[in-house]
């Protein structure tokens, strides 16, 4: 016991001083990424007033996620270049002028122009100039402090979506929607500006420096690390970014229509919504227990094991809306998504090195418009067929197929 206090304590050694202001500016950051959770309980005010279809309103994540999508290699080219503390502090100035705009719009041509800024917005201060500068700061402690800076997106996402749910239900959507700009305003940028920065320049071959105590894999090996050219001519790239297109069409897919799954079943607004936020609140343990778990477990064996937990939580939504599975689902999912954040900068360091991990992580982020059509697709069996059935099922088989595929991972540098 003493020996694993000792072990946990050198890891949190690591995490003061300046990485510790940099880990709080990414976890304040990256509540900026869960702005974008408020578009769900938002749904049910916006179809009413605007008299839209769940398929038209759905189809506002095409702009969203295809804007959000083709901004990600981008976003890692800067966060390279000229260092993710700017690329942030954009994001979230981004964030304010959009849901200013969004606050205003009065179609549904209004709509998807918001939707494509919270896309850009969203890309700016997502996971990709995060993770990036945080994998930077930190060695022994990786997981931990990835885990700890993505948290902020599921606290942003539970805080934030009963900010708006709060101030909509007193005054109205469009004043939950200015509540939302305040804080991106307020709260966001300053963090962007003042705590977050760029680390010192390394030597140009690093003593290799191990981050996973039960094997013997090395993810920080600058020195020896792939480029973007270099990765796309590997298996393991294609394996992730296609295990990542299935997340995101099932993850979107949920996300999106869970309030209203609920909702449909007899569920009121506000207990829809409770539930949603549970899931989404989750996230916060999630990352960081997942932080912890991946600093101790093979970083291959990490993502496994995320992506088999997203395949049993769609087993256990065909099954939905039974009371006492409802808070499986909630577990199982809301664990599940959020970890993925954690655990796939962990995976494409061990695959790829830390060098152009921004870069290779941003070129994989285009599988984001797969979130898109997760959504348009369920959407359409729902207006088709009056249920979400064939829907789940077929995120189901799309999960498991994604879990095999993850087992023929390996280290390409070693291959390279």
């Amino acid at each position: 016991m003493s020996g694993r206090l000792s072990e946990l304590r050198s890891e949190l050694s690591e995490l003061r001083g300046r990485t510790l202001w940099v880990l709080i500016g990414c976890l304040v950051c990256q509540m900026g990424l869960g702005i974008t959770y408020v578009s769900r309980p938002l749904a049910p005010f916006v179809i009413d007033e605007l008299g839209l279809t769940r398929a038209a309103f759905s189809s506002g994540s095409v702009p969203q996620l295809l804007a959000q999508s083709l901004a990600s290699p981008l976003v890692g080219f800067l966060a390279v270049r000229i260092g993710a503390s700017r690329v942030l502090a954009f994001g979230a100035a981004l964030f304010t002028a959009v849901f200013v705009f969004y606050a205003r719009i009065e179609s549904i041509a209004g709509l998807y122009i918001a939707m494509a800024g919270v896309g850009l917005a969203a890309a700016s201060m997502g996971d990709v100039a995060v993770g990036h500068v945080v994998s930077q700061w930190t060695h022994r402690s990786r997981g931990l402090a990835l885990g700890i800076a993505y948290a902020g997106s599921n606290l942003g996402g539970f805080l934030l979506a009963q900010l708006f749910i709060g101030v909509a239900t007193r005054y109205d959507w469009r004043t939950g929607l200015l509540s939302i700009s305040a804080v991106a305003l307020l709260v966001l940028l300053p963090a962007a500006l003042f705590l977050v920065r760029e680390p010192k320049p390394r030597p140009a071959n690093p003593t290799p420096v191990p981050t996973d105590p039960s094997s013997t894999e090395d993810v920080a090996v600058d020195g020896h690390s792939l480029d973007l050219r270099a990765a796309l001519r590997t298996r393991s790239f294609w394996i992730l970014s296609g295990a990542l297109f299935v997340f995101f069409f099932y993850f979107q897919g949920i996300l999106d229509h869970l309030v209203l799954f609920l909702v449909d079943s007899g569920m009121s607004r506000i207990d829809a919504t409770f539930y949603f936020s549970q899931a989404v609140g989750l996230g916060v343990i999630s990352k960081l227990v997942g932080g912890l778990l991946a600093d101790r477990i093979s970083h291959l064996r990490g993502v496994q094991i995320d992506f088999g937990l997203l395949a049993a939580s769609s087993v256990v939504l065909l099954w939905m809306p039974d009371a006492a599975l409802l808070w499986v689902f909630v577990f199982a999912y809301g664990f599940a998504y959020p970890a993925r954040d954690v655990v796939y900068p962990l995976v494409l360091g061990r695959c790829f090195g830390l060098g152009y991990l921004g870069e290779i992580y941003g070129a994989m982020m285009l599988a984001l418009p797969g979130g898109a059509l997760g959504s348009i697709f369920a959407a359409s069996i729902f207006d088709r067929a009056g249920s979400y059935d064939d829907a789940f099922l077929t995120f189901t088989l799309l999960n498991v197929l994604a879990f095999v595929a993850l087992f023929f991972l390996r280290d390409e540098r070693a291959r390279a």
